[in-house]
C-alpha cells in the first residue's frame, strides 16, 4: 500500500497566434542559453486600456485627505523619500471600480453577476500577455535544467500565491521541495495572520535571498502593485547574485524599474472592492503561476500527454489515479498494476515502464536514464510484453 506523509514546502513557484517570445541561441552545457526578444519584455505592445473615469470623490472624504497630507505628523509625512515618491492613486489595481460604486446596495445574486463579469476580465487581461508567460517559462526550464532552482518570492496575497505554487509542486510533478520554493515576507507566520507592514522591510527581502538564492536560479517576484519594496528590494538583490529575475505585476511596470528580465503584467483593472487585490488581482496572478508551473514541467517532461505521471500516491484518491495510469499508459490489468506499483515503492513512472516492458525496478530506471528521463520516449522505441490489455496505452 502506497500511502505516507506529503512533503512540506519550503518558504521564505507558446500560442501558435502569438509572435515567437523566445530564440535559442547558444547551447552551453547540454541546455539551451535563453534570449528574451526585449521588443516582447519591455513595453507592452498593445494599446493600453483606455482610462475608465474616476467617480467624483465625496466632500467631506476630500476635505479629510488635504488636510492629512498637510499635516506633517502623519504616517505618509514620516515615510522615506523613495516610498513617498510612489504614486498608489494612479495604480489601477488602487483606484475604484465604476461598475461597482452601489456594491453595498446590491442584492447577493448581483454582486455575483457583478463579480463573474469582473472575473472574466482577469482572465482576458492574462491571455493578452501570453508571449510574456511564454519568455518566462523558457527561462525557468533553462535554468532547472542546468541545475538551478525556482523561487516564487511575495508578500500578503501575492505572497501566499506564490506559497501555494511552491507546496503543490511535489505532489503535482515529482519534484524535491528545494527545486521549487516561496518566499513570504513576514515569514511563513504571515502565510495564515496577516502582517501588512512587512511588505515594506526591503532589508529583510534582501537577506532572505543572500541566504537562500544563488548563481543559476530564477526568482520570479509577485506583487499585485508591482511596486512592492519588499518584492523590488528581492529582485535587485537576486540580480546581484546571478540570480535569473521576473515579474508577475497587475499594472504597468517597466523590465527596467522592476530589476526583472521579464515582466508579465496583466491589467485587470480595478477591483470590485477597491484596493482588494485578492479579488481579479489574485485570479489574474493564480493564473500566470499555474502556467509558468504547469508550462516549465511539462517542458521538462514531468508529465506524459496530459497526465501527471510523477504525481505521488499518498493517499487513497492519489493511489487509485495512480492504479489507473499504469493500467492505461502500461498496458496491464488491475492486478499486475498494483504489483509494480508497490515494487517500485510508488514510482509511478517506473511502474509504468515495468508494466509496459516487463522488466524490473533496475531495467526501469536503467530505460528511463538512457531516455533522459522521457517516458513517452521509452514507450515508444520498446516493445511491450504480450499481454491481453496491450493496445491501450495512450
Amino acid at each position: 500500500m502506497i500511502l505516507g506523509g506529503a512533503p512540506q514546502p519550503m518558504l521564505g513557484g507558446e500560442q501558435p497566434d502569438e509572435p515567437r517570445a523566445v530564440q535559442i541561441t547558444e547551447h552551453i552545457g547540454g541546455m539551451s542559453e535563453v534570449a528574451i526578444d526585449r521588443g516582447l519584455v519591455g513595453e507592452e505592445r498593445e494599446p493600453p486600456p483606455a482610462e475608465e473615469p474616476r467617480p467624483a470623490m465625496d466632500e467631506r472624504l476630500e476635505t479629510s485627505l488635504r488636510a492629512r497630507h498637510a499635516d506633517d505628523t502623519s504616517p505618509s509625512a514620516t515615510m522615506p523619500r523613495v516610498m513617498r515618491r510612489t504614486r498608489y492613486a494612479r495604480l489601477s489595481t488602487e483606484r475604484p471600480n465604476p461598475a461597482s460604486l452601489d456594491l453595498d446596495r446590491l442584492g447577493p445574486r448581483q454582486i455575483a453577476r457583478l463579480m463573474n463579469r469582473e472575473d472574466a476580465r482577469a482572465v482576458r487581461a492574462v491571455g493578452r500577455v501570453g508571449a510574456r508567460i511564454a519568455a518566462a517559462v523558457e527561462l525557468i526550464v533553462a535554468a532547472l535544467g542546468r541545475g538551478g532552482r525556482l523561487f516564487f518570492v511575495g508578500a500578503g496575497t501575492s505572497g501566499r500565491l506564490g506559497v501555494l505554487e511552491a507546496a503543490e509542486c511535489p505532489p503535482t510533478f515529482g519534484t524535491p521541495p528545494r527545486l521549487v520554493q516561496a518566499i513570504m515576507a513576514g515569514g511563513p507566520g504571515a502565510v495564515f495572520r496577516s502582517r501588512e507592514g512587512v511588505e515594506d522591510d526591503k532589508r529583510a527581502a534582501a537577506r532572505e535571498i543572500r541566504r537562500r538564492v544563488r548563481r543559476g536560479d530564477v526568482v520570479v517576484g509577485v506583487s499585485a502593485s508591482g511596486v512592492t519594496p519588499f518584492v523590488r528590494a528581492a529582485l535587485r538583490t537576486a540580480r546581484l547574485r546571478g540570480a535569473t529575475t521576473a515579474l508577475v505585476a497587475c499594472n504597468a511596470t517597466r523590465v527596467q524599474q522592476a530589476s526583472a528580465r521579464v515582466v508579465i503584467d496583466p491589467r485587470p483593472g480595478p477591483e470590485v472592492l477597491t484596493g482588494s487585490t485578492r479579488l481579479k488581482a489574485g485570479t489574474a496572478t493564480k493564473l500566470v503561476l499555474n502556467t509558468l508551473t504547469t508550462a516549465s514541467m511539462a517542458r521538462l517532461g514531468r508529465i506524459h500527454g496530459n497526465r501527471m505521471v510523477d504525481l505521488q500516491p499518498r493517499s487513497w484518491k492519489l493511489r487509485e489515479r495512480a492504479l489507473r495510469l499504469v493500467e492505461e499508459l502500461g498496458g496491464v490489468r488491475r492486478s499486475r498494476a498494483v504489483r509494480v506499483l508497490a515494487e517500485s515503492r510508488g514510482q509511478v513512472r517506473l511502474a509504468i515502464v515495468m508494466a509496459w516492458t516487463g522488466g524490473s525496478v533496475q531495467d526501469a530506471a536503467r530505460a528511463l536514464r538512457t531516455a533522459g528521463g522521457s517516458l513517452r520516449r521509452v514507450l515508444e522505441t520498446s516493445r511491450p510484453t504480450p499481454g491481453p490489455a496491450r493496445g491501450r496505452r495512450r
